[in-house]
């Protein structure tokens, strides 16, 4: 077997704290008459969501935050648990920093000059000749393009190995209004990082990259993303991408296979993003799966939530886990984000 490019490790993080369901509408119910109604409860609690993580005390939490409160939070927090996903990622392959070519950092919550990739090579001592990229406001397909990035370095430079990092602190962007779509957001988004090393490897335990599939639709560019609204962002999340992500996922799904000469039925491993339950649902529903074909994704759901770009990832990290993948195994990813983008990759042990 030839060698091709690889994800030759993996590593996640969280924010320490952890937070049910009940006790983050609790918090926000607080401070928001509209958020006490039982349309927004049920929404909350009927999202199929245990759990998630977020960057705050929430015995401290003030609605009262600046603009610059929230930025520091979301500075404090890529940072720290940025670091730590890497540190595991390294960890978890028996890889050392010093190995590292290319830093390629993904967020959407946050902006920062320097860049994430730059404060990451000070912070983790990483060699001084590192080349690095910043992917910003790609929402959470961001992590297909950083891995697309990663595999093209690699290919262009197949004795060198590339280090994609995604973060995501969303609960630097909460925003708080009458509006469904901001509910919406606080009620599923949460805080996480993961990372992962590109490398050309021959290993049959080791997902090779194979190909990457993208499809867009302008014409939906206004239903995801964020706006800047009083000095803060807040989240744009059209109830229409719901109905409308199955359709989109199969599109660019069918190209995917279709230019590899695959089929569904080839397809063993399922690795869609988080995006949540409605939105699970009617991609399963489309495309045609079982239940235990999105068991990870809804897994990762239900103990994190939709944490924007890191979160296809996580679902990636269930899949190596739990499904023990053999060689000849072959795997789909599947990402939607921000555009209105899909993004897939065909991945093979």
């Amino acid at each position: 077997m030839p060698s091709s490019p690889a994800i030759l490790s993996i590593g996640t993080a969280n924010p320490k704290r952890r937070y049910s369901q009940q006790e983050i509408y609790n918090l926000i119910a607080q401070y928001s008459e509209f958020y006490r109604t039982e349309r927004v409860q049920h929404i909350f609690l009927n999202s199929d969501i245990d759990y998630r993580h977020l960057y705050f005390e929430i015995d401290s939490f003030s609605l009262d935050e600046t603009p610059d409160e929230l930025h520091a939070r979301f500075t404090r927090g890529a940072m720290e648990i940025g670091s730590e996903a890497i540190r595991n990622c390294l960890e978890g392959g028996h890889l050392d920093i010093s190995e590292i070519d290319y830093i390629i950092a993904v967020s959407c919550t946050g902006y920062l000059c320097p860049g994430l990739s730059s404060l990451l090579i000070k912070e983790l001592n990483m060699r001084r000749d590192v080349q690095r990229a910043d992917l910003l406001g790609m929402g959470c397909a961001g992590a297909m393009p950083g891995l697309q990035r990663a595999y093209d370095f690699v290919k262009a430079y197949p004795d060198k190995k590339a280090l994609l990092l995604t973060v995501e602190i969303c609960s630097a962007c909460y925003y708080i209004d009458d509006s469904l779509e901001t509910v919406v957001g606080n009620a599923i988004c949460g805080d996480g990082a993961a990372a992962v090393v590109v490398g050309m490897s021959k290993s049959a335990l080791l997902p090779k990259i194979s190909r990457f599939e993208t499809y867009l639709e302008p014409s939906l560019i206004h239903t995801v993303g964020f706006e800047q609204k009083n000095g803060k962002w807040r989240i744009i999340l059209s109830k229409d991408i719901r109905d409308v992500a199955g359709k989109l996922a199969k599109h660019v799904t069918t190209t995917l296979l279709n230019n590899s000469q695959l089929e569904k039925y080839d397809i063993k491993h399922w690795i869609f993003h988080s995006g949540g339950r409605k939105v699970i649902d009617n991609v399963q529903k489309e495309i045609g799966l079982m239940d235990e074909q999105v068991h990870n994704s809804k897994c990762v759901l239900k103990h994190f939530g939709n944490m924007s770009s890191p979160t296809v990832l996580f679902v990636l990290q269930e899949t190596l886990r739990h499904n023990s993948p053999s060689k000849g195994d072959l795997g789909v990813m599947l990402a939607m984000g921000p555009g209105l983008a899909l993004e897939a990759a065909l991945v093979e042990w």
